[in-house]
């Protein structure tokens, strides 16, 4: 029993080790690099597990994530969540595949911020079908080390605003 428990104690401190051993500062030394990570740990299979480590890297503890929804009765309508809450309902929902990439983008800076508008498309698989496309309004912090995603703001054409040429070029 005791050499159970000792075993147990470092597997666990391995794996804790391994995890704090992660370096994810590639993802956070530009825009596209930001951006590009944004996507990518959202992205995958059924049931493919997310690094939602590397997600918690890109935010500040004050970022919010606030999806445009429409209610039962067609009232558009936010919800703000943290990045853990965002973590919580994605997991919650998505039981299928779930890709999102970026098809086009526009960006302003001005000192420590960067705004984007990211025009997106969904996919359950990789390679099939776009089930929605939207925009992200993404703000970004540069602290003058690094980029932090502050908010997401979005909106998706299955609300009812079909994207214009302006934004999928």
């Amino acid at each position: 029993m005791k050499r159970s428990f000792i075993g147990a104690i470092f597997l666990l401190s391995m794996s804790m080790a391994s995890a704090q051993q992660k370096d994810y500062q590639d993802d956070v030394k530009s825009v596209d690099a930001i951006v590009s990570a944004l996507y990518a740990v959202i992205s995958g299979e059924a049931g493919q597990a997310r690094d939602w480590d590397r997600f918690r890297n890109l935010f500040k503890p004050e970022t919010r994530l606030i999806p445009t929804r429409k209610s039962e009765n067609g009232e558009l309508t936010l919800k703000a969540l943290s990045p853990e809450e965002y973590i919580t309902l994605f997991s919650s929902r998505i039981s299928t595949g779930f890709f999102e990439r970026e098809l086009h983008r526009v960006t302003e800076s001005y000192g420590t911020v960067t705004h984007l508008f990211s025009t997106y498309e969904t996919k359950e698989k990789k390679d099939g079908p776009v089930t929605n496309r939207g925009i992200n309004s993404i703000q970004l912090f540069h602290d003058g080390h690094r980029y932090y995603v502050i908010n997401i703001f979005w909106c998706a054409e299955s609300i009812g605003f079909p994207l214009t040429e302006k934004y999928i070029k």
